[in-house]
């Protein structure tokens, strides 16, 4: 233990995980702050806990296996309209519903929408991590276990920015069909002929992506919230109710 501890490789590679996971975790804080942001204070944090460390132990084990996975083609596809549909989804509104059954569906759901989207996402950034690691399970579990508090640190103060700032509810669904259209144009099954005869898909389909989820969310969440029935006022009285018609 001790030599590995006073192995300079070691700190090296160990900083370049972390440092990788600093930069490459942004758009995982923004999941985990869109997915817990309705939640009641306290399970908004068990949520991002929860979610944050789950995440990291599945990325571990994501992270044997990428370099693999990433060769076949339509995995990154299937992965960006796996994306597209989460970000979406997290731009409908959300129901109202209340009592502690209620409440622990919301934070399971909250949790399992983490995983899926940090599972997605994370096709790419594990290989770096991979890389950094250079075949040290040690490494890569301590540089990503080191990782967890910068992104709950990240998701919860993009959540209170997302109390007082709605819009950045919009702008982390976009972010979100950014990056689902660059896994598209990057997929094995066509990068080869992107990068040779359509070079300008590297920024027109996740520009594309942005709009999309978007365009479409705002237009879902509107039906939605146009389809929940009216409240009526009970105070109103009968009379009253009369005189207007």
């Amino acid at each position: 233990m001790f030599e590995i501890i006073s192995d300079h490789q070691f700190w090296v590679g160990l900083g370049q995980i972390i440092l990788i996971n600093i930069v490459l975790s942004g758009d995982n804080a923004v999941v985990i702050a869109l997915a817990a942001r309705s939640l009641p204070p306290r399970q908004q944090k068990l949520a991002v806990l929860w979610g944050a460390g789950a995440a990291v132990v599945m990325r571990i084990i994501l992270t044997v296996v990428a370099v693999e996975l990433l060769r076949y083609p339509y995995l990154k596809i299937v992965g960006a309209l796996l994306l597209v549909w989460i970000a979406i989804k997290l731009l409908m509104p959300e129901d109202g519903g209340e009592g502690d059954v209620e409440s622990i569906a919301n934070l399971w759901a909250a949790i399992k929408t983490i995983l899926i989207a940090d599972l997605v996402m994370s096709l790419d950034n594990v290989i770096a991590v991979a890389a950094a690691a250079k075949g040290s399970l040690l490494l890569l579990i301590l540089g990503l276990a080191i990782s967890i508090p910068l992104v709950i640190f990240g998701a919860t103060l993009l959540m209170k920015v997302m109390d007082r700032w709605p819009i950045i509810i919009t702008i982390g669904a976009g972010l979100l069909g950014w990056v689902a259209g660059e896994m598209i144009v990057t997929d094995p099954l066509i990068k080869d002929w992107v990068d040779a005869s359509a070079a300008y898909l590297h920024w027109l389909a996740p520009a594309t992506g942005v709009a999309f989820v978007v365009l479409l969310g705002k237009w879902l969440a509107a039906r939605a919230e146009a389809a929940q029935p009216e409240v009526v006022d009970l105070a109103v009285e009968p009379g009253e109710e009369k005189s207007q018609h």
